[in-house]
């Protein structure tokens, strides 16, 4: 290992401007979901309740956005977003977990643009099926070390790269939402307004979207995780809230519209991506094949970015020394190769995991979404926390980003949520050597109360996992 391989402290090579910030946003959170929306909303869902689920995740993903934005202005001291905001709040313990949950949830996350692709190559070739074959894990495999080896060259460097990609990918879910416009069925649209029988009442199917549209969110937060490299302070909000409207309009176009072309129950069996099915439903082959491509490019795109922000999270954790110090290790060229490696081992184990769930798309996105939770309910209970304390604090904005995310881990539901706790716990031996290394305590006594908590929702998993009260 040569000299620059083991620098902690590498500076970077270039400033984030306000275009590229808010490019990595939306190239964060533009990925394997926007061309799963058509079926994941119909499996819950019909026209009404698409409506209300994007109205309620519309507006706490809103207040979580204006969270990140006000934290970032107002503690510029906290350089690492959803990890740095919950260790603040609530202790060095629950930080470590939140920076865990979101690098762990990235990585997970990753393995919904392999087994995406996968499908949507299967759908010439059989043998990949549905992206949960072994053959389709294998290649996803190749894949997904094919990308460790480039951003270890220094990828890292190359924003423009991404700003491409993201165009590259905006313009055929643009194309989408137009022709399913302008070939748009009234009547079908109409029936499918208050759903199908079997999407129970409007409450459930509303509640059934929420981990969905909490999945397509993911990465709103993405420029906070970058602000150690902004050019401006101020421009860490700005990207996060010209991001999200930007794609949030995009995510609620393609749900609604491919109401209007297929019946709910129809779109519901559709292969993922499901928007191919969709189009190709309109306009004929040509349709599935345009939005295929598009989406392979979105998901490379997608993947280079999460992957990225996933080292970034463990690398700036061990800076802080919440992490063991090798993870705080750097290439002169800026990328945290332990950090790259560590992201890059656990999606392959979650890949290989794929192969016993029932159905590895939607075991991925949900376990994501879970995981997800818990950073971000730190984050925003910090922010409550932080306007209690300044005189004439605004409450509003963190109390409702509070209040939704905290409805979130209702609406997940115990499976996902023992899940959670299956990959926390085991987690705390990166806690245990990071104190060591500093010669600390390991553990206080409220962090052994959150210790046990963790042990027991792991133990309860994997006995509900044994006994069959749970699936993957």
């Amino acid at each position: 290992m040569t000299q620059a391989d083991t620098e902690t402290h590498a500076p970077p090579a270039a400033k984030l401007t306000l275009p590229t910030l808010t490019s990595m946003v939306v190239g964060s959170m533009v990925g394997a979901g926007v061309f799963s929306l058509p079926r994941l909303f119909a499996q819950e869902t019909g026209v009404a309740g698409a409506l209300i689920a994007w109205a309620v995740a519309g507006t706490g993903m809103l207040m979580l956005a204006f969270v990140f934005q006000r934290l970032a202005v107002r503690r510029p001291d906290l350089d690492a977003g959803v990890y740095a905001y919950a260790k603040a709040g609530f202790g060095e313990y629950l930080g470590f977990f939140s920076a865990f949950g979101y690098w762990a949830s990235a990585c997970v996350g990753n393995v919904t643009y392999w087994v995406l692709i996968m499908s949507t190559i299967g759908a010439i070739a059989p043998a990949l099926g549905d992206g949960d074959t072994v053959l389709a894990v294998a290649l996803s495999s190749v894949g997904l070390w094919c990308f460790f080896f480039l951003i270890r060259r220094g990828v890292k460097e190359a924003a423009a790269i991404n700003r491409i990609v993201t165009v590259a990918k905006v313009v055929p879910i643009l194309v989408f939402v137009v022709l399913a416009l302008f070939y748009l069925k009234p009547h079908v649209f109409a029936e499918n307004f208050a759903g199908a029988d079997y999407a129970g009442s409007l409450f459930n199917q509303v509640k059934g979207t929420m981990l969905a549209t909490v999945f397509v969110f993911l990465g709103v937060e993405g420029a906070s995780v970058y602000s150690r490299h902004a050019r401006r302070r101020e421009d860490v909000g700005r990207a996060t809230l010209l991001g999200f409207l930007s794609v949030f309009a995009i995510f609620a176009s393609v749900t609604i519209v491919s109401y209007g072309l297929l019946p709910m129950s129809q779109i519901a069996e559709l292969r993922q991506p499901s928007m191919a099915g969709v189009l190709e439903s309109a306009v004929g082959t040509w349709g599935k094949v345009f939005v295929s491509v598009g989406l392979i490019v979105s998901v490379l795109g997608a993947y280079l970015a999460w992957t990225l922000m996933a080292a970034e999270v463990l690398f700036v954790a061990a800076e802080d020394e919440d992490m063991p110090r090798f993870l705080g290790r750097s290439t002169a060229a800026d990328v945290p190769v332990p950090a790259l490696l560590m992201t890059t081992l656990l999606t392959q184990v979650v890949l290989v995991v794929t192969l016993f769930s029932d159905d590895a798309f939607s075991f991925a996105l949900d376990l994501t979404s879970a995981l997800t939770l818990i950073p971000f309910l730190l984050a925003a209970a910090f922010a409550l926390k932080t306007a209690r304390a300044r005189p004439g604090g605004d409450l509003a904005v963190p109390a409702l980003a509070t209040l939704y995310t905290a409805f979130l881990l209702y609406a997940a539901g115990p499976k996902y949520l023992l899940v959670s706790f299956i990959v926390y716990a085991p987690a705390t031996v990166l806690f245990v050597m990071a104190r060591r290394e500093q010669g600390r305590r390991l553990f206080s006594p409220r962090e052994l109360v959150i210790l046990l908590v963790s042990i027991a929702g792991a133990v309860l998993g994997i006995v509900a996992l044994a006994l069959g009260w749970i699936s993957l």
